[in-house]
């Protein structure tokens, strides 16, 4: 006579589970490889556009009007919203300091915040809404109507004639826009907090110019050529890959915010990890800053 099974047959799973479980597999499978191909295929992009910066520069023709769209095209944008992000660093910041005493100190705290993170990284955003999306649209509707196709027809590369440009325009221009943005966060902020909440204008600048220092803002401006790169590579790439049809060029100027954005944030990470241990390197005592 044979014992009764002990094993526990309720949890066994079914043909329907293991053809969920695979589905699943594959379709992360199939996620990771075309990020994978993607990203390998925009690695061979920039490498062609970097090769032509180094070869032979565009003409001045092409080089200006870019300039002129990515950079004065974009500083008011900038200015503005500069202006509210210190206006409401001042006004989040000042209950809780002035809880602990030390509303005096928010000038350093604001300043310190706009110069080594906000600056950078709300001048790269802006630039990646309103230059990056641009971008991907324009090379995506020549893309689209052919024009692309023509100018190699012509025998011109469009990669050194409508990328080297752009790039150029993004890379260069994003440091000043980073000023302009560090500028106008620190006068909305200083407004706010000495004009509207009474704060002592002395106390207020001393200690600003006590706890940032020249280090502070050279990681600002060091990041943001990152950035400009990043906004300028993948909006050209997403435009020349562009699908066809008003819909993929949409699509295109949607992905290139998106992407352009993600790797903002990603890349400042590294970065800020990476400045620091070049400034422990040098400082490891942590005295004063460049100043």
């Amino acid at each position: 006579m044979s014992l009764p099974s002990t094993r526990n047959d309720s949890f066994h799973a079914g043909p329907g589970f293991q053809e969920a479980l695979y589905r699943w597999v594959s379709d992360w499978g199939e996620l990771v490889v075309d990020a994978m191909l993607t990203l390998g295929d925009m690695a061979i992009f920039a490498g062609k556009m970097f090769l032509w910066l180094f070869t032979a520069l565009p003409r001045k023709g092409t080089i200006l009007p870019n300039f002129y769209h990515v950079g004065v095209l974009s500083l008011p944008v900038v200015a503005l919203t500069g202006t509210f992000i210190g206006m409401v660093l001042a006004n989040q910041s000042y209950t809780q300091f002035r809880d602990l005493g030390l509303e005096s100190r928010m000038g350093g705290v604001i300043n310190y915040s706009l110069v080594r993170e906000l600056g950078p990284v709300l001048a790269a955003t802006m630039l990646a809404g309103r230059v990056g999306s641009a971008m991907a649209a324009v090379l995506g509707t020549m893309r689209v109507t052919e024009q692309i196709d023509a100018l190699i027809s012509m025998g011109a590369d469009p990669i050194h004639y409508l990328v080297v440009p752009r790039f150029l325009a993004c890379i260069l221009l994003i440091p000043a826009l980073t000023i302009m943005a560090d500028f106008m966060g620190i006068v909305g902020g200083y407004f706010y907090a000495v004009v509207m909440l009474g704060l002592d204008h002395y106390q207020y600048l001393n200690n600003s110019r006590n706890f940032v220092s020249g280090w502070d803002f050279f990681a600002g401006i060091f990041k943001s050529f990152f950035f400009g790169g990043i906004i300028a590579v993948v909006s050209c790439y997403r435009g020349f890959n562009c699908q066809a049809g008003a819909e993929g060029v949409g699509r295109a100027a949607t992905a290139a915010f998106v992407f352009s954005f993600v790797l903002i944030l990603g890349i400042d990470l590294m970065l800020n990890i990476f400045l620091e241990s070049v400034f422990r390197t040098f400082w490891p005592h942590g005295g004063s800053k460049l100043i």
